[in-house]
């Protein structure tokens, strides 16, 4: 039931209530102003009654006879004027009580459900945000007296206040974490390196001092993703002119897929944004594709514009993937098992990523199964 529906229907109620009750006043009206015109004038039966004792006392004078007659109908045509000009006026009177009381009502219902149309509003604005935390910084604020309402209001801003809260000091802790275990592992990687690299170091050396280092450089690419999943979560606030066409032609450049035939179709797609962040999400749509394929098949990759929009679109052959898995693909550290042409397994962060830095643009990100295996993953940015 929308805002409109309840509105009409208590003007309708107000309306009804004014209404029965001037028709009760009329009715009570009417029968009082009756018996007070039988009083003074008599009713029907008692202006018949009157009439025939005149008769028989005046006997048969016929002009007397008629100038009574005369008088005893004048007097019943007045009280049935009086009746009937009451009812004629007091309908006309009591509907435009009635369209008055309607007004009124429609008023009066505008007000009374006003701080429920706020709540609701405010609701619906973070309930509908895209980007991240849109709209958990927003109160209702509401004023007025110390009601029902006032106090669901009040409790509804100290909720989105505790949620306002819990998420930006996860993300301080995220970020926080990821800066200072990036010292360590930098640390780590120059020792192995300088060990790997000396003079005279043994196979067992130089071997185990390989493993290592895969092991830090997968440990720093998780480092880096979490930081920019960090990042991403804040609506971007300083944004420049960017190009889909020209970023994605840049992480095509320096792709490496040397097995996979690669589609460029590149058109102008114009944003504003943030570089770094769209080349993130451009180069992680690419190499989901290249790592999520099959031997000796392609990907594609498309920008235009639509509606004034940035569109750009990857898709790829590879495994199948059923519809209700997508949405799960695009959760942190969700990945598909080990369906891979490298065999190895990614973190579940780079769809995620995605999500996160194409809603802090004010973007929105879909994905849809490929027929016959992959994915088409295409993400809209307002234009420039």
């Amino acid at each position: 039931m929308n805002r409109w529906t309840i509105r009409v229907r208590l003007t309708v109620l107000y309306g009804g209530l004014f209404f029965l009750a001037g028709a009760l006043l009329l009715g009570v009206t009417y029968l009082l102003m009756e018996q007070r015109l039988d009083r003074n004038l008599g009713s029907r039966g008692d202006l018949a009654v009157r009439n025939e004792r005149l008769f028989d006392m005046l006997g048969s004078n016929q002009v007397v006879q008629e100038a009574v007659e005369d008088a005893l109908a004048e007097r019943q045509a007045m009280r049935d004027d009086a009746l009937n000009s009451l009812l004629t006026q007091g309908g006309l009177a009591l509907l435009g009580v009635g369209l008055v009381a309607g007004a009124f009502g429609w008023v009066v219902a505008g007000r009374a459900l006003q701080p429920l149309h706020r709540i609701t509003d405010t609701a619906r604005r973070i309930a509908g945000a895209d980007g991240p935390r849109t709209g958990l910084h927003e109160r209702i604020a509401l004023d007025g007296p110390r009601d029902e309402v006032k106090e669901l209001a009040d409790t509804f801003d100290v909720m989105l206040e505790r949620l306002d809260r819990s998420f930006d000091g996860q993300r301080r802790f995220v970020a926080n974490a990821s800066h200072e275990l990036r010292t360590p592992l930098a640390l780590n990687r120059a020792l192995v390196e300088l060990a790997v690299t000396r003079p005279g170091a043994a196979t067992e050396t130089r071997q185990l001092g390989e493993s290592l280092l895969t092991v830090n450089e997968r440990h720093e690419r998780l480092i880096d993703g979490l930081l920019t999943l960090a990042d991403a979560e804040n609506e971007v606030a300083e944004r420049s002119p960017v190009d889909l066409c020209e970023v994605a032609g840049h992480v095509l450049d320096l792709a490496k897929a040397p097995d996979l035939e690669v589609v460029r179709q590149l058109a102008p797609a114009p944003t504003r944004g943030d570089p770094i962040l769209l080349e993130r999400l451009v180069q992680n749509l690419v190499e989901n594709a290249v790592r999520h394929n099959a031997p000796g098949g392609w990907l594609a990759v498309t920008t235009h514009t639509a509606n004034g929009w940035a569109v750009l679109t990857v898709s790829n052959t590879g495994p199948v993937v059923p519809a209700y898995e997508i949405e799960a693909l695009f959760q942190p550290f969700r990945r598909r098992g080990r369906e891979r042409i490298d065999g190895g397994r990614g973190f579940g962060l780079g769809l995620s990523i995605v999500r996160a830095v194409a809603q802090a643009h004010g973007g929105r990100v879909t994905a849809l199964p490929r027929e016959g295996g992959g994915l088409v993953v295409q993400v809209t940015l307002p234009p420039r």
